[in-house]
């Protein structure tokens, strides 16, 4: 879970660094801990995670120049097709070829998740790899291996019931069978645990531009549609901390917190920036009433004209026929 080294040790921040602009990496659970003595719980353990995941990336390179080069290939190499993934016996290739679609398989196996979206963390399949540092940088230079795992995400999406927009923003929507593909994910909750480890080797790997938008959708079916209520807590507490951009990552939050009911049992971000989302909220409230009352008005004023013209209308027609009727007979005096 993430990588070594606590993210306990300096307690001066709330909740995690999303909120900290001076220093990134530290993770204080002072304030986490105190806050749960009167509101709802918040997932500690995640928390964890995601900050050592974030921390862990930061310090890739670092890492990289440190150890130097190693000499563990497995997920390079089964990304360039040279090897087949263990135990499963599947090349890459087969991958995207024979699984897509196969929804029975793709739900039942559990051994193939680590090998199409390796991490720097362990998982239930021993006989997969964690990413080194020299992998995590071939990945990112080698365009063959990033056409393959962009075909990986577009496997797993539409297993999910989900379709990739855009290449080019990571933009995603809901694919034409989502409704069944969505009761997949309600019914079974290891699928969560899934998409935290796709969303980590986005980021990991090149595409976390990928990240926020797959979040964002989570969330609105989570919170705006209440398609996926199975999904909710996973959103909130893995998924959208798990995105790389500090500031997509705050508008997640600001976003999750805009629908998220009840107010007070919110824990993803500390108070004073709940405070401030709630001053938003009123002034977006107020300005969209104004809105709408200067367009009341304006619509009030039109119909008011029109009624006024089709009153006036018909007098107008009874002065022309008025000024015929006295013009022809002048014409039959004369």
């Amino acid at each position: 879970m993430g990588c070594e080294g606590s993210v306990m040790d300096i307690p001066d921040n709330e909740y995690d660094s999303t909120w900290d602009d001076k220093n990134e990496e530290h993770f204080g659970m002072a304030e986490v801990i105190k806050q749960q003595t009167w509101r709802a719980h918040r997932n500690l353990e995640a928390a964890w995670d995601m900050q050592n995941y974030r921390r862990s990336c930061r310090y890739i390179r670092h890492a990289y120049m440190v150890h130097g080069q190693d000499h563990h290939f497995h997920n390079l190499h089964f990304y360039q097709n040279r090897i087949p993934s263990h135990p499963d016996g599947v090349n890459i290739e087969d991958f995207h070829t024979k699984w897509f679609g196969d929804y029975t398989r793709l739900e039942n196996v559990h051994s193939y998740i680590q090998w199409l979206f390796p991490t720097q963390e362990p998982g239930v399949n021993y006989s997969a790899h964690v990413l080194t540092p020299t992998e995590i940088r071939h990945f990112h230079k080698d365009m063959m291996v990033k056409k393959r795992l962009l075909k990986s995400y577009k496997l797993m999406l539409d297993f999910y019931g989900i379709r990739l927009v855009s290449e080019e923003t990571g933009k995603v929507k809901r694919a034409q069978n989502w409704r069944e593909r969505f009761e997949n994910l309600n019914r079974n909750t290891h699928n969560n645990l899934r998409i935290t480890r796709i969303l980590k080797c986005l980021g990991l790997l090149g595409f976390s531009h990928y990240q926020a938008p797959l979040v964002h959708f989570f969330l609105e079916e989570t919170l705006v549609h209440d398609t996926l209520p199975r999904v909710k807590q996973s959103a909130l507490d893995y998924f959208m901390f798990a995105v790389l951009d500090k500031r997509q990552r705050k508008e997640l939050i600001r976003f999750a917190f805009w629908y998220f009911e009840p107010k007070d049992k919110f824990v993803w971000c500390p108070r004073r920036i709940q405070r401030n989302f709630l001053k938003e909220m009123t002034q977006k409230k107020h300005h969209s009433h104004t809105q709408a009352c200067a367009r009341r008005e304006e619509i009030h004023h039109q119909l008011g004209y029109r009624k006024q013209q089709t009153a006036d209308f018909p007098r107008s027609q009874n002065s022309a026929r008025n000024e015929g009727t006295k013009c022809r007979t002048k014409k039959n005096r004369s």
